[in-house]
């Protein structure tokens, strides 16, 4: 959940997801809306947000690097090193020449740090550029920094999602949330579709 303050000297609200009138109160100065992350998630034909990022093993890359070059896969996970992680990874490892056949790059962004990806790129042999978005900006962004729920326990994490953006920068194709198995294929084809 993303949290939006904005002043106001008339009304204060708190709404989850959509704004919600009946909850305002008169005369308060500062306005809080909360906002559930998958309202924010962009769409096909929507810009793409930008981002600049620490990567490995290439230092710091920002989207705009690709404008006009090559179509981009931007896939968002929870963590390096864990099954559905590791499975999503291997798939887009070992599909990489249909990528590169359409120029296309995959780069996989989660809130893990250099340090962690290094390790999952070098165990796996991942050989696409792994992005930290450690203070997870970039997911918020993208809307899938969202509240998850386990076992009654909650807590915030990435919900796992895939971009396909344009070398326009514009998001040709979203995944917002994902399901591991037949994925990879599923965006081969969707990058195949591009003009």
């Amino acid at each position: 959940m993303m949290l939006i303050f904005v002043r106001n000297p008339f009304l204060a609200c708190e709404a989850n997801g959509l704004y919600d009138v009946a909850t305002c109160r008169p005369n308060t100065p500062l306005q809080r809306v909360n906002f559930m992350a998958e309202n924010l998630i962009p769409e096909a034909g929507d810009r793409a947000p930008a981002f600049h990022l620490p990567t490995y093993p290439e230092g710091r890359i920002r989207l705009s690097k690709f404008k006009g070059e090559k179509n981009v896969v931007l896939y968002f996970y929870p963590k390096d090193d864990t099954p559905g992680c590791t499975t999503e990874a291997c798939g887009f490892r070992d599909d990489l020449k249909t990528f590169d056949a359409t120029d296309t790059v995959i780069l996989g962004i989660s809130p893990d740090s250099i340090a962690s990806h290094e390790k999952f790129a070098k165990k796996y042999s991942l050989p696409f550029t792994l992005l930290a978005d450690e203070e997870r900006k970039t997911c918020e962004k993208y809307g899938v920094w969202i509240e998850k729920n386990m076992y009654g326990r909650k807590y915030m994490g990435v919900q796992r999602a895939t971009f396909l953006i344009d070398k326009r920068g514009i998001i040709a194709a979203a995944w917002p949330k994902v399901k591991v198995k037949g994925h990879v294929e599923e965006v081969a084809t969707a990058v195949g579709e591009l003009d």
